[in-house]
């Protein structure tokens, strides 16, 4: 196949976006995966926020760190992702680049899900603190009631930020059956005449 998958296209948007030394989000810190591919990404001089609303997301994500021999430039917070601003180091820093995985926790409580008022507080949250020319990207998994709902709620957000400020697109199979996810990515435009 060609085509890359969603979640290796996701990746592949990450790596375009961010590299040694940047300060990149895991707005939804899961079993670890995605905090693990950032560490790697942006290297021992770079820094990773992570952050999950469940306890066992934040062990799991621990866990895959630890065992992959990542511990100081990685830093975890359980905490919902619309909460980001509550963190100092967030605060204090630009963003190059920032991922979502929509939806509930892979092997977890079905009934414990993001929503569409928090990513999109979330997003606003990010937005503020991205560099230019940076990313959020969203895994939209939308095969489950809140999931639909979310979906809506986040594309009607995404699709009306300005050109101006942001270039938004989507990546997705459109012939698969059982509403398979699809990628979401913001880019914040380079303003001219400004850094």
């Amino acid at each position: 196949m060609k085509l890359l998958g969603v979640l290796p296209f996701a990746r592949s948007l990450l790596t375009a976006a961010a590299g040694p030394g940047d300060t990149v989000v895991d707005a939804t810190a899961g079993n670890g995966h995605d905090t693990l591919f950032l560490a790697d990404l942006v290297g021992h001089t770079g820094t990773v926020i992570s952050c999950d609303i469940q306890e066992k997301a934040i062990k799991a994500t621990q866990n895959r760190l630890n065992e992959a021999g990542h511990v100081s430039n990685i830093h975890l917070h359980q905490l919902g992702h619309e909460r980001l601003t509550e963190i100092t180091r967030f605060n204090e820093s630009t963003i190059a680049a920032a991922i979502f995985n929509l939806g509930y926790l892979p092997k977890g409580d079905k009934n414990v899900t993001t929503k569409g008022g928090t990513t999109i507080a979330a997003i606003k949250q990010l937005f503020a603190q991205l560099k230019p020319e940076g990313l959020i990207v969203l895994v939209i998994y939308h095969g489950h009631p809140e999931g639909k709902l979310e979906k809506d709620d986040v594309l009607s957000f995404i699709q009306s930020l300005p050109q101006e400020e942001a270039h938004v697109a989507t990546y997705g199979f459109i012939n698969q059956r059982n509403d398979p996810p699809f990628v979401a990515a913001i880019e914040k435009r380079l303003v001219k005449g400004r850094a």
